[in-house]
């Protein structure tokens, strides 16, 4: 089977609201703001869960033994281009801000939202951005951190 290749295949909006966070509508998703095309290659930080060991070894255990226990995520941000004209992810994207990031994988991203799409729903609430320092040769970039302050669905379906 061939591989899945990733460029050009993520597709990143930011969305204000969203009733069910399992079953995001399309039309809530085309009320949100893409970021795929202004997200820098590697702009997609953090959203990669991490799961904790629970040990479940006793005292009398001749091995060690865990258990799954808590998710959570570290430094989730996103690094985006900035724009000179129009820029409304750096002028939504800012303290206290909350919606949902809205990552779907492995689809060109391109393609329109449709039901039945797999997709990650983040609630987030966005922190301070954080202006880049400026390089030569690139163009200027500018960070958003985003605090998941709600579980997450990582396994939700377009409606």
């Amino acid at each position: 089977m061939p591989d899945s290749l990733a460029d050009g295949r993520t597709r990143v909006a930011y969305v204000p609201a969203i009733a069910s966070i399992a079953a995001p509508t399309t039309s809530e998703l085309n009320a949100g703001l893409l970021l795929n095309s202004i997200l820098t290659p590697d702009g997609l930080i953090g959203f990669e869960p991490t799961t904790a060991d629970v040990p479940t070894d006793a005292l009398d255990s001749v091995y060690d033994t865990v258990d799954n226990g808590r998710m959570s995520f570290s430094g989730t941000m996103l690094r985006l281009k900035k724009q000179l004209t129009g820029d409304t992810a750096f002028t939504t994207l800012v303290r206290d801000v909350t919606g949902y990031i809205v990552i779907r994988r492995d689809l060109a991203s391109t393609t329109a939202w449709a039901s039945m799409q797999a997709v990650e729903v983040y609630p987030i609430k966005c922190g301070d951005r954080r202006r880049l320092a400026p390089e030569k040769n690139a163009v200027s970039k500018y960070e958003v951190p985003t605090k998941p302050w709600v579980a997450p669905n990582l396994y939700a379906a377009v409606a």
